[in-house]
């Protein structure tokens, strides 16, 4: 589910951490996955996940911010500077 208001998209997504290799897509149960290299130990999947984001849409990691679901693989992203289009792209 992608939603945007006033600057800011939210997005659903669904991690899979330890996987062989970091990447984002396809769209899994209407949240897009996101594959990151990291464990899901001391929030270095989450970092992994905002760093892959920002890097993949040009934009800076503080501008992305896991906002629900920090300890779970289903996450709530908000990413600021971005359109719905650029995070539609991605899937």
């Amino acid at each position: 589910m992608i939603t945007e208001h006033a600057g800011t998209v939210t997005i659903d997504i669904l991690v899979q951490p330890r996987a062989s290799r970091a990447r984002i897509g396809p769209v899994h149960d209407g949240r897009l996955k996101v594959a990151v290299t990291s464990p899901p130990v001391d929030g270095e999947a989450n970092a992994a996940v905002v760093e892959l984001l920002a890097k993949t849409l040009g934009i800076a990691r503080g501008a992305v911010e896991v906002v629900a679901g920090a300890s779970s693989r289903r996450k709530t992203v908000r990413i600021t500077g971005v359109t719905r289009a650029a995070i539609e792209a991605l899937a």
